[in-house]
């Protein structure tokens, strides 16, 4: 028999990200996506996601983050981890996937916000029949992630739609229930 504690237990484990731009809370689903959920709650206890920036930002579409540091430097990860796309959860605005390679099986820490349906990431419709793997949801600060999408952006090396001024991941935290 359930309990009302376990109603919604799922969605019930959340991530501050504090951000040079304002905060963000991300609600996390571990009930559908329990390998990327495990994968980015160990990034976030370790603290690689402090001092990370938002290194792709594309307006109508969305914005990346978690990999990079100001100087454009790529943080060391993990083994990547097997890709969770399906699993029901779809790339709708406010949802929260990992990013990845050509490889399916190829996401570490990266991971970006979706400021619009993007329906073609969804393994349904996807390309490459993979897609990308939705793990949770912005439950809070989505005017933050709307302020970030319209930042001015411009290429340093290979690097396209960077913002020009870097946004700061100043520090991911857990929000214990």
């Amino acid at each position: 028999m359930l309990s009302l504690a376990s109603i919604g237990a799922a969605w019930a484990q959340k991530v501050q990200l504090s951000t040079s731009a304002g905060d963000i809370v991300i609600q996390l689903d571990k009930d559908k996506a329990p390998k990327t959920v495990d994968n980015f709650v160990q990034y976030v206890k370790a603290g690689h996601y402090n001092g990370t920036i938002f290194h792709r930002v594309i307006d109508n579409f969305m914005i990346q983050g978690g990999g990079m540091t100001a100087d454009m430097k790529e943080k060391p990860t993990r083994a990547p981890i097997a890709l969770e796309s399906r699993n029901g959860l779809t790339n709708v605005r406010g949802s929260v996937a990992m990013a990845r390679t050509a490889n399916p099986n190829s996401a570490t820490a990266q991971f970006f916000l979706n400021v619009r349906d993007n329906p073609f990431l969804d393994q349904a419709n996807a390309r490459d029949g993979e897609g990308y793997a939705v793990f949770g949801k912005v439950v809070e600060g989505m005017d933050v992630v709307d302020k970030i999408k319209t930042a001015a952006t411009t290429t340093k090396g290979p690097h396209q739609n960077v913002p020009a001024e870097p946004i700061l991941i100043k520090k991911a935290s857990i929000i214990e229930p």
